[in-house]
């Protein structure tokens, strides 16, 4: 018998199934049983999950129908898929490495429990590269595969929440940023992602949020879900609702970030494109110049030394040998004084000049489509940061200055299909103009929802 929870159909928005079981017109466990399903179906081949919690969600699911208001819910009903990064309450948390604890967390992270209350079933946990390194995902547990071409990277490290989400099994999952891990698997997935701001979500600014670099935020196929996620996250219901931005001020900008990167032409002809779109929208569209720091150093000793931090606690002979060199990289950077405050100072000083123009900078997220989906672990770090400099050099600057950014899809390549990522960023305080905005280019320039082999569309 043909399942259209298995097959060809992308399957309702968060927004929809919150709406659906708000009013009693379907019970809090039957997205959740389709969930199950689509998984069962799909991720054999693709790798997105490192643990489904099939019993556990179903039995969280009944037990919301019994035991809440469910009228008052925001995600009542919504499955959701958590980056193997946060505690859920009987799970490990493994980050991608075989040198972490199998023990199972004794109670949810604080933005679970916010999910869990706003209605939310979790059904799973994400993989992602150990210790949410490099941008790619595969570790010990094994590799994860793009649904738009299962021989590619869904990016990282948010790469295993990116998969799902595209291929349809959820419509919604939860995941972090250091150094654009939403955004680059969000732009490798066809995916709208927003990294917010600092300290908009509770966190910490230890080793295990890269010393304040790292934010957790959503993945979805409709500006909207993202809403609605993050005004969950961020106890802000005006989130979920923004205001439309009229005449806005963008800034545009192809610039690369250092000397030894090239943009892929077909990637910055998808940021004209969009800004064509803007500028007949009524915005106020001028070129500008990103500020990217002459030296990188600064960026790089920032991200080996959040990853040291972790691995501290670690028995690092079990690590790949990419993780024991980078992470010794960060233990100099520690001992020797190289993160200073300095440098992002006098980058916010030259980003607070630029946005004394603008209200938003547009920039492609990425600098070419994505890699191969391989063993990337079993190579030597310096290969592996090679490739993602000259692939992902866009969004860190964003970690650095802890302000909000976002991927919005802008099309597909026309050479190999892939999906192309426009990125979104502003000052302090911009996530709701920056959800407004990306809201205003789905509509004016729709995107496929999930992955053509999970929408019954056909390759291209």
């Amino acid at each position: 018998m043909h399942d259209p929870a298995a097959a060809g159909d992308p399957g309702e928005t968060a927004v929809e199934i919150a709406a659906r079981v708000r009013s009693g017109a379907c019970p809090p466990d039957a997205a959740v049983v389709r969930t199950l399903r689509r998984i069962d179906a799909r991720d054999h081949d693709l790798g997105a999950f490192r643990r489904v919690r099939a019993e556990a969600a179903l039995r969280e699911a009944r037990d919301l129908a019994e035991g809440a208001d469910l009228a008052r819910l925001p995600l009542a009903g919504v499955p959701v898929a958590v980056k193997d990064v946060l505690e859920v309450a009987g799970e490990s948390v493994r980050f991608g490495s075989a040198a972490t604890s199998a023990a199972p967390a004794a109670a949810d992270h604080e933005l679970v429990a916010r999910l869990r209350a706003a209605g939310a079933v979790i059904v799973g946990v994400t993989a992602v590269p150990e210790l949410c390194i490099f941008p790619t995902t595969d570790s010990s547990f094994g590799i994860t595969r793009n649904p738009w071409d299962r021989s590619r990277t869904p990016g990282g490290s948010s790469g295993g929440s990116g998969a799902a989400v595209s291929a349809g099994m959820v419509p919604v999952a939860h995941g972090t940023d250091g150094l654009g891990s939403i955004r680059i698997p969000s732009a490798d997935c066809g995916l709208f992602g927003i990294k917010p701001g600092r300290h908009l979500l509770p966190g910490g600014d230890g080793a295990d949020s890269w010393y304040g670099m790292s934010e957790s935020g959503p993945m979805a196929t409709t500006v909207a879900d993202a809403a609605l996620v993050l005004s969950v996250l961020a106890a802000d219901p005006a989130l979920a609702r923004p205001e439309p931005a009229a005449g806005l001020r963008i800034g545009v900008s192809a610039g690369t970030p250092s000397p030894v990167t090239r943009l892929d032409p077909s990637l910055a002809a998808a940021l004209e494109q969009v800004a064509d779109t803007l500028l007949r929208a009524g915005h106020q569209v001028t070129r500008a110049r990103v500020p990217y720091p002459r030296n990188p150093l600064g960026l790089l000793a920032r991200w080996t030394r959040g990853p040291a931090g972790q691995a501290r606690a670690l028995d690092r002979s079990v690590l790949a040998p990419r993780t024991r060199t980078h992470t010794a990289i960060g233990d100099l950077v520690d001992r020797w004084g190289l993160v200073k405050d300095s440098y992002e100072q006098r980058i916010e000083r030259d980003m607070r000049a630029l946005f004394a123009d603008i209200d938003i900078v547009a920039t492609p997220t990425l600098l070419r489509t994505a890699p191969p989906a391989a063993r990337w672990s079993d190579r030597r770090w310096l290969p592996n940061a090679v490739s993602s400099i000259r692939y992902a050099s866009y969004p860190g600057i964003w970690n650095v200055l802890g302000w909000p950014a976002a991927s919005v899809p802008a099309g597909q390549h026309p050479g190999d299909g892939m999906p192309i990522g426009v990125q979104l960023a502003g000052p302090p305080g911009s996530e709701a103009t920056i959800l407004a905005l990306a809201a205003e280019i789905e509509s004016l320039r729709p995107w496929q929802r999930t992955a053509p082999d999970y929408t019954g569309g056909v390759r291209h």
